[in-house]
């Protein structure tokens, strides 16, 4: 009886931490050399964090300066054909103001983000800050 018990209590346990890491927050860097805006906010040159989560390949990303979330927007994890060389915000240059963030590349993984509507924009060779 006392064997079932840790057995069950075991797989219990065991399950909560396969679920936590499955839900668990990914973590990157995302450097910009420009102004670009991104879900209606305009985000200055500098260094910034990205974390997104959710499972499967629709995800929400929150862009952070320091400890301070400047903008959240949804994005789509998708794999690459090959790693990529460098970390790169992918952008789409627009006529009038700031290049919209279409996409985050992360050095050596085959894991990259494309944000909103920026279809096939990871496959393209976009423009890199």
């Amino acid at each position: 009886m006392k064997f079932a018990t840790v057995s069950k209590s075991l797989v219990l346990g065991l399950a909560l931490v396969l679920a936590s890491t499955a839900f668990a927050a990914t973590k990157g860097s995302l450097q910009l050399s420009n102004p670009v805006t991104v879900n209606g906010t305009t985000l200055k040159p500098g260094d910034y964090k990205v974390q997104w989560e959710g499972s499967g390949p629709n995800v929400e990303l929150s862009i952070l300066k320091g400890k301070n979330v400047v903008a959240k927007v949804p994005a789509h994890v998708v794999e690459l054909q090959t790693p990529s060389s460098n970390d790169a915000a992918v952008t789409l240059q627009n006529a009038s103001g700031p290049n919209t963030l279409a996409g985050v590349r992360f050095q050596g993984k085959k894991t990259a983000l494309e944000l909103g509507d920026a279809s096939n924009s990871m496959q393209a060779s976009g423009s890199s800050q």
